[in-house]
């Protein structure tokens, strides 16, 4: 019996067919209804949204998210991505903030309370304790005559939308409209503070993201590191240089410190002969050589290496070589 018997499904034929498309169908619809969803939360959003970002872009502390259920996964997911992303945050479960967690909140800090039905018993607690400290709270709630609307500070109403869920019953539409709330907020507030990409590896440093950030400054060999010569230099003297520095590259320098061109392995094996030791690194360098720039992402360096076949590159800035990066470099750090 296979997997597929043995879980009830039907293996062949046309019942199989009709499952599948019944499937298909289902999440199709579910997509399609939770689109709608997000387009009328798009439509809803007016001053109220821009109170609360500037509400939260002026806390001092922190942005305390809480919510009970699926409000309050939602929630740890708003608090993280926040938290990435320029604005100190973290999640504060309601349950526990009425046994001791309360004391995470101080008057520094703002919070921000989700509740669809806006009536969850165990935000009682919080938005009290929110009250009485005047600390700024914002309500992220479906019903604007519940408990947590009517006590905010500023009110974020979820506008009426249909649940995926064909019985109306789970919480589908509903939250991910809220979700998406948590991010536009986000989303506004690292846009107003200027976030770059070097704050963003900040917060990033492990995992993919960290290693798509990596810039070319933060693997290169410097200058005391470089070997360079110039092109008077004999070739004896930088095949000596090329062998210390294990790079299998010599920079040539002309008079006034710019890079005139690169010696390689490959430019040793065009010009072996008798003659090969006698000559200068200006005879036998590639001129015009490929760099970059030492604020380039490390990214970049590996396509250029791996499309010109070569397996360093110097680094330039203002006309001078500043260092250089090997393929091992980056490789080594995990970027791809």
């Amino acid at each position: 019996m296979n997997y597929a018997e043995q879980a009830g499904a039907p293996a062949t034929g046309t019942a199989a067919a009709g499952t599948a498309a019944a499937d298909l169908e289902s999440a199709r619809r579910t997509l399609a209804t939770e689109a709608r969803g997000l387009e009328t939360l798009s439509q809803s959003l007016g001053e109220a949204f821009v109170q609360g970002v500037n509400v939260l872009q002026a806390v001092q502390g922190r942005v305390i998210v809480t919510g009970m259920g699926k409000s309050g996964h939602i929630g740890c997911k708003i608090a993280a991505t926040l938290a990435s992303t320029g604005t100190p945050a973290q999640f504060v479960h309601p349950a526990e903030a009425s046994h001791g967690d309360l004391g995470m909140i101080t008057r520094k800090d703002a919070i921000i309370a989700l509740s669809n039905s806006g009536n969850t018993p165990e935000l009682g607690s919080v938005i009290a304790y929110s009250r009485r400290f005047e600390i700024p709270l914002l309500a992220i709630t479906a019903k604007q005559n519940s408990i947590l609307a009517e006590a905010s500070d500023v009110l974020l109403l979820l506008p009426p939308v249909e649940e995926a869920c064909p019985m109306g019953l789970a919480p589908t539409t509903s939250t991910t409209v809220t979700l998406a709330l948590g991010d536009a907020l986000a989303v506004a507030l690292l846009e107003r503070r200027g976030f770059t990409p070097e704050d963003f590896k900040v917060f990033h440093p492990g995992g993919a993201l960290g290693k798509r950030l990596v810039r070319v400054i933060d693997v290169m060999h410097g200058p005391a590191e470089m070997p360079v010569c110039s092109p008077d230099t004999p070739m004896s003297e930088a095949i000596l240089l090329m062998t210390a520095k294990t790079f299998g590259v010599v920079g040539v320098l002309n008079e006034d410190g710019a890079l005139a061109g690169v010696i390689t392995d490959g430019d040793l094996r065009r010009h072996m002969g008798d003659r090969l030791l006698a000559q200068a690194a200006g005879d036998v360098m590639t001129g015009h050589p490929i760099t970059i720039h030492p604020g380039a992402l490390g990214a970049e360096a590996l396509k250029i290496m791996n499309a010109k076949r070569v397996t360093c590159l110097f680094v330039e800035e203002g006309g001078r070589p500043v260092g250089l990066v090997r393929l091992h470099d980056l490789l080594r750090e995990g970027v791809a």
